[in-house]
Parts: structure tokens; sequence; C-alpha cells
């Protein structure tokens, strides 16, 4: 099984994550992890803090001559910003802060983030003791372990990709074959040219308002075998693992599988996906579409999965809102933290590395093995089994 842990604040000294479970013998290094923290810091509509952080996770165990050794892997990601905060988050007490602009308490809170839940839960009388953690700044290391999870699924010929399919209600038309690298350069990580710079033109009109932009975005897992969840527990269905994995995400509303909510209207004759008669016994099971995006009571099916996810606009707005005080209950403009105009675009990659996350534990979970050897062999043993019943077996 494979899991994760972070830990680490927003203007903090840095992020520290933990992945295990993962195989010994896998071949990973530094160069790897950046490559993927670089693409989550790119996108139209990002920040200021994207100018301060160059985000690099340094690998501290569980790597040795670039092969996993089986064990934890540890990694910190440097808080290049802690510089300006160290009074504001110094971990031992240093006393009377009233000269430091950045130790004033937080009370004033923002509508739609976790100000105000986290301070009644935790009992806090600053609001930045919620904000800290709360703060999308977290997801850095969740792509750093994310990437680890990549690797392994490259092991096995599974792919990972994402694309936007809407931000402020601009919505792209999705060609039939996407062209990945065209993704990968678009400022929004859109397929469809026209409608990224319609889409830049909202996030420019959104900033110019002092106001913030949401969307939806597309993770597609490619090579997926059939088989991976569970039809017999509730908390093994890999459609499951994926949307709690997905709504964890800062700011994410809603996920489907697939179409999701577009298919409620259709009847089944229209939804359901044909499964063609089996020709080529290296890839059986084939569909004609793959309106269940790659799952079917829990399992993956064989096709790619898919999943969907909207994200909320960024709750923290140059404009603030009208909210209320900490102390006293009484009206006030929101508190302003420096933030995104649209998080939509680095979105995406966070989502493939969550989906990753569930992909990689559910392999593990199926196919097990200490080493990459060892899961190879029981994994392709189990593939040579997977046809129909009596023609290749």
């Amino acid at each position: 099984m494979v899991r994760f842990f972070t830990a680490g604040e927003s203007h903090g000294q840095g992020l520290v994550i933990i992945v295990e479970g993962v195989p010994a013998a896998l071949p990973i290094g530094e160069e790897y992890i950046a490559s993927q923290l670089a693409r989550r810091q790119r996108g139209y509509g990002r920040g200021g803090r994207m100018l301060i952080e160059q985000d690099h996770a340094h690998i501290m165990s569980g790597v040795r001559h670039g092969r996993t050794l089986g064990s934890p892997i540890g990694m910190t990601i440097e808080n290049k910003d802690w510089v300006n905060w160290e009074t504001a988050m110094a971990v031992e007490d240093v006393g009377d802060t009233s000269h430091d602009e950045r130790s004033k308490r937080v009370t004033r809170i923002r509508p739609g983030h976790a100000d105000l839940p986290g301070a009644m839960k935790y009992g806090f009388q600053d609001v930045r003791d919620v904000l800290e953690r709360a703060s999308a700044r977290e997801t850095a290391a969740r792509v750093a372990a994310g990437a680890v999870a990549m690797r392994l699924l490259e092991e096995f010929s599974i792919q990972l990709h994402s694309h936007v399919i809407s931000i402020a209600g601009i919505k792209a038309e999705i060609p039939d074959v996407i062209d990945w690298q065209a993704v990968e350069e678009s400022p929004v990580r859109c397929a469809d040219p026209e409608a990224a710079t319609r889409m830049m033109a909202e996030i420019d009109a959104a900033k110019e308002a002092g106001d913030t932009a949401g969307g939806t975005v597309e993770i597609i897992a490619e090579n997926v075998p059939i088989g991976l969840g569970s039809h017999v527990h509730w908390d093994r269905k890999i459609d499951a693992l994926v949307a709690q994995a997905l709504m964890s995400i800062n700011a994410v509303k809603a996920v489907s599988i697939g179409p999701g909510f577009e298919v409620a209207d259709l009847r089944g004759s229209q939804v359901h996906d044909v499964i063609l008669p089996v020709t080529d016994p290296d890839n059986p099971w084939q569909r004609e579409t793959n309106r269940a995006g790659g799952t079917e009571g829990g399992m993956t099916d064989g096709m790619p999965l898919v999943a969907r996810f909207a994200i909320k606009p960024i709750a923290t707005i140059t404009n603030p809102l009208p909210s209320v005080d900490l102390d006293t209950g009484d009206l006030v403009q929101a508190h302003y933290e420096r933030s995104d105009v649209c998080q939509v675009p680095p979105a995406g990659v966070i989502g493939e590395s969550m989906v990753a996350l569930v992909l990689a534990g559910a392999f593990m979970e199926k196919f097990g093995g200490d080493s990459i050897p060892e899961t190879r062999r029981n994994y392709e043993g189990y593939m040579a089994t997977v046809g129909p019943r009596l023609k290749y077996q």
C-alpha cells in the first residue's frame, strides 16, 4: 500500500513529505520530481509567490544511488519566503512581536476559506494559525509525493495527463485526440487554443476587478490495467478513492468520474459502454465509448480512467467581501493574503498527483512485491490471465 504524509506551513521553514510503500529498485531522482514541481508553478493567473519560490524537493531518505530502497522516502521543500517570516512563524516563543507587521493577529475572517471553522475547531485566537496550513502551498508537497507515484506507474506504462475544460464560464471544445505537448505549452493548460485566449481574457478581467476565477479540469490516466480497486468493500472502490483524493485539493467543490452528471439525464442504452468482441489477446475487452470513465463496480475496467473536478474561485480576494471580526463579530472587510487570481491550470498538475497516488496504492495492493522485479512478475502473471476464459487460457 502506497501512502503519504505532508507537514509544513505556507510561510514556515519548508514542507516535509514522507512516502511509504514504494518497492525497492525504482529508478528516481530529484530532477524528475523537480520537473513535476515546475509544472505546478506555471499557469496564467498565478500570484507573486511563484516569483519567489523555485521549488526543489531534496530527498533525505529511501533512495540510494538513484534507486529506491523500499524504506520510506523522505523529502523536504524549502520555503524561500521564510526569511521574511522568521519572527511571525518562529517555532520558539519570541516574546514581544509588536514591532513585526507580519506577526499581527489576523481576526478578519475570509468567507470561503478555512478561517472561521478552523479557529472554532482548534480554539485559535489568531486566524493565521489556520490559514498557514490551509494554504494551497501544501499542494507542492503533494506534487512531490505524486511524482514518486507517477514514476512507479510509468514502470508499468501508466501515464497521467490533465487539461482545463473551463475557466470562468469559458468552455473548451475538447478534440478527439488531445495534443498533450500543446497542453503543456498552453498558459492555461487548455487543448483548445481559441478558448484558451478567452480564458486568459477572463482571468485578466477578474484581476482588474480585484476578483478571482474558478473552472473545471479533467484528469486522464492511460494504460490502467483492469481490476484495480474492489467491488467487495466500499472503502476500496477505485472511483470513490479517486473522488476523495480530488475533493481533498484546496477549493475543489465537485468531482465526477467520466461525464458524471451529464449521464444522469440519458437513458441506459445511451450511457453504458458496449464491449467489443476480443480480436487481440493482448488488448481484450475494448469499448466503443468510455462514458463510465474507466471504472465499473468500483474497479478499473481497462479503459482510460477519466475524472473531472470543479474548483471554485479562490477565497482570498483583493477587493475583499464584507465579513466579521473574530473578536467582536462586528462587520469588517475580509483579510487579504497574497494569492493567485486563478489556480485552475496548476490544479490539473495537483490532480494528476493525487490520482497517481491513488492508482499507485491500488496497484501495489493488487500486485504487491518488495522490489520492482517482484512486482513486475506479479503484474505480468496477472495480465496473462485477463483474456476470455476459454480462448486464451
